[in-house]
């Protein structure tokens, strides 16, 4: 059973989301302080609009023009849509189910298989539901955002469509077999919405009921139980949670021979609390600490640590991971197994189960190690994962964990593609496929280097270059971070960025800033709310040593950065101009002062603090890159990128500090996607063209 808060965040687990209505703007006055740009905030607003078409082709003649972007486009969109990138699996009953874009599929198909058939070079793909002709025939702009199935026939599934690729869905029941939406079936209209199957005629559900049934955060505070037939205003409620909490819902879990029902409230983004509902209803705590990631797997409690725990006589540091029985706990007995503790290098990336072991995955300064750990009488045996790289990023997962102890792995890194393998634990893995080259990564080398920061502390980076780089100082040079949420950044194959960039004679540099979890808890706690500074003196740290090794100047340094990391990015623009020739600022937080009350930013005051706050906003004012521009500071040049439909980070913010900066006289430009939701393409080809334009602008600015 995952918990409620990790599956509202699956596909990006940065920040907490919400949704903007469909066909409705925003209020053209959001903001809680007076705000010369406020109008900007009107989402869809005709004014906002015509001013971002005015912006967007600004940008477009600057940007678009010439042989070399429309190549380097026509590139990368190649990539994203070969037809030879690794179709990756999941199963359901007896298929292995594929979501693929292509050419000819841009909003894509859904589609499966069997093992034996995903062996060969080219499978025989079954096609289950075709996106793009379904979008025709509806008229809609419908994009994919995954199916949950009933188990145990898994012929049944609820699936989640999104318009335009907000974070908001349309949910309606689907047959695998009929290949056709079930008329009568479950199915809600488009809101953030979770549901969980109960069994084939129940659901719970958590959605938008009307008034007061929605957090702060703009996720369901209230869940129901809705009976197949019924009208949803009929459903019952089960739980609740408060208006100001990030959410609140019920889970069914569906382990055979331990199906029960949990309960979980969600006040922060870094709290909650896990309830066991009985038969009767009433929901029954699971006493663990409101800070602690608590994951309940057949018979086991699995505790992993944010700070450290005393409980029945001993003392457990932060950021380890604890394993007891679940029933024996929750009757009150306190004896824990420590799977894993942390050390000055290590912290616990991950852990999944399988039918009987349980893998760890363990970054030590941030390089992947696999460990199978396996529960017996009195004790765990622990041994290394067979098969596991001794370098490279690795991840690994459950084919089946209800079944069978079969996994699935992945393994890449900045300049080897990626590869699949397929196996069962205790055997070595046979390797199923393996990504094409999608750039020449002949003489080029990864490294990892240290620096120290402000206060001492040290920090890794990992640098992409050729082998025997002339430390000249000449080299145009792009640097990325995030810095946030407790998320790590590992080395990862990127075609577009080794075509976009590398191949064009660019060095990447990737920065394992404290905020981030390369180093577990403490390293985010250490740049939470008033410490944030730390991320951002952790990050000028590492420009300013790429430039002392002479690995390029600041001329030629450019630094890009998303959604926490636009924040991350924004502040270089106003704290470290001097330090960069570029900055590219992606569906950024800017504006720290509005945040918790445009859409979903409430649910992230637990990260960064609460602006309403006099002695909270005292320290957040000084990392809000919106406020603390200033006339006549030389500012470089900079590029704010950011989608009309994104529900998760506002809009507003990108706009409103591309217009002030606009207003000061700075280099500054601008784009606006209609459509592609936070992660900024709603279609392979809207994504290869905001990435053309983010190394068209980096080119022109640090060549």
């Amino acid at each position: 059973m995952k918990p409620l808060a990790l599956l509202l965040a699956l596909g990006l687990p940065l920040l907490g989301q919400t949704a903007l209505p469909e066909n409705k703007t925003m209020p053209a006055k959001l903001s809680t302080n007076a705000d010369p740009y406020a109008w900007l905030e009107d989402v869809t607003g005709e004014k906002p609009l015509a001013w971002v078409k005015a912006r967007n082709a600004e940008s477009a003649k600057e940007l678009e023009g010439g042989a070399a972007y429309k190549n380097r486009e026509a590139k990368i969109l190649k990539i994203l849509d070969s037809e030879a990138k690794i179709p990756y699996i999941s199963k359901a009953g007896q298929h292995y189910y594929n979501f693929w874009r292509d050419a000819k599929h841009p909003r894509g198909l859904w589609r499966r298989t069997s093992l034996v058939e995903f062996r060969k070079a080219e499978p025989a793909w079954e096609i289950v539901l075709d996106v793009d002709a379904l979008g025709a025939a509806e008229k809609e702009s419908w994009v994919w955002h995954g199916a949950q199935f009933l188990k145990p026939e898994q012929r049944r599934c609820l699936v989640s469509l999104s318009r335009g690729g907000s974070d908001a869905t349309v949910v309606r029941e689907f047959d695998v077999e009929t290949k056709a939406f079930l008329k009568g079936g479950f199915e809600l209209p488009q809101a953030k919405s979770h549901l969980s199957w109960i069994d084939q005629d129940t659901v719970f559900v958590g959605t938008d009921f009307g008034p007061n049934s929605m957090t702060t955060s703009g996720y369901p505070r209230v869940s129901k139980i809705w009976h197949r037939g019924t009208p949803l205003a009929s459903a019952q409620t089960v739980f609740e949670g408060r208006e100001t909490d990030m959410t609140a819902g019920v889970q069914h879990d569906d382990t055979p021979g331990f199906e029960r029902n949990f309960a979980t409230r969600t006040p922060t983004f870094f709290t909650s609390e896990l309830y066991l509902l009985g038969k009767d209803g009433v929901p029954q705590r699971v006493q663990v600490p409101d800070d602690a990631e608590s994951n309940v797997a057949r018979e086991w409690l699995m505790v992993k640590l944010r700070t450290s725990w005393t409980t029945g006589g001993k003392t457990y540091a932060a950021g380890s991971l604890l394993a007891t029985h679940f029933e024996p706990f929750m009757a009150g007995e306190r004896s824990f197994t420590v799977l894993f503790e942390p050390t000055p290098t290590t912290s616990l990336e991950s852990y999944t189960w399988t039918r009987h072991h349980l893998i760890l995955n363990v970054l030590d300064d941030v390089k992947n190690k696999l460990y199978v750990l396996t529960p017996g009488p009195g004790a765990w045996k622990r041994e290394p994962f067979l098969g596991a790289p001794a370098i490279g990023t690795a991840s690994a997962w459950a084919v089946d964990a209800d079944q069978s102890d079969d996994y699935f792995m992945q393994v890449s890194d900045f300049i080897t593609p990626d590869s699949l393998f397929y196996g069962s634990l205790g055997k070595a893995p046979e390797k199923l496929k393996a990504s094409p080259a999608f750039f020449d990564a002949t003489g080029l080398e990864v490294t990892q280097h240290f620096v120290s920061s402000t206060d001492s502390t040290r920090i890794p980076y990992f640098q992409v270059a050729r082998k025997n780089l002339k430390l000249d100082g000449s080299h145009p040079t792009l640097l990325s971070g995030y810095g946030g949420f407790e998320v790590s950044n590992v080395p990862a194959y990127a075609g577009t960025l080794g075509a976009g960039w590398l191949n064009e004679g660019g060095v990447f540099v990737l920065a394992n800033i404290r905020g981030g979890g390369e180093y577990g808890p403490r390293w985010h706690q250490a740049a939470l709310k008033q410490n944030r500074h730390k991320a951002y003196e952790d990050f000028a740290a590492v420009a300013q040593d790429l430039v002392k090794r002479k690995v390029t100047s600041v001329k030629h340094l450019g630094c890009v950065g998303g959604s926490n990391g636009g924040l991350l990015v924004g502040n270089m623009i106003t704290q470290y101009p001097e330090l960069f020739g570029a900055v590219v600022c992606q569906v950024p937080l800017l504006d720290m002062k509005a945040y918790s009350h445009l859409l979903a930013g409430a649910s992230w005051m637990g990260e960064y603090g609460d602006p309403d706050k006099p002695e909270e906003w005292a320290y957040l004012q000084t990392f809000s890159p919106y406020h603390n521009l200033k006339r006549g500071t030389a500012y470089p040049p900079v590029i704010f990128m950011t989608t009309t439909r994104d529900d998760r980070v506002h809009p507003g913010h990108a706009r409103k500090m591309m217009a002030r900066m606009q207003d000061l006289g700075a280099d500054v430009r601008y784009f606006e996607n209609t459509e592609g939701g936070h992660g900024a393409g709603a279609d392979n080809r809207q994504a290869a063209h905001f990435n053309a334009l983010t190394y068209a602008f980096l080119w022109k600015t640090l060549k």
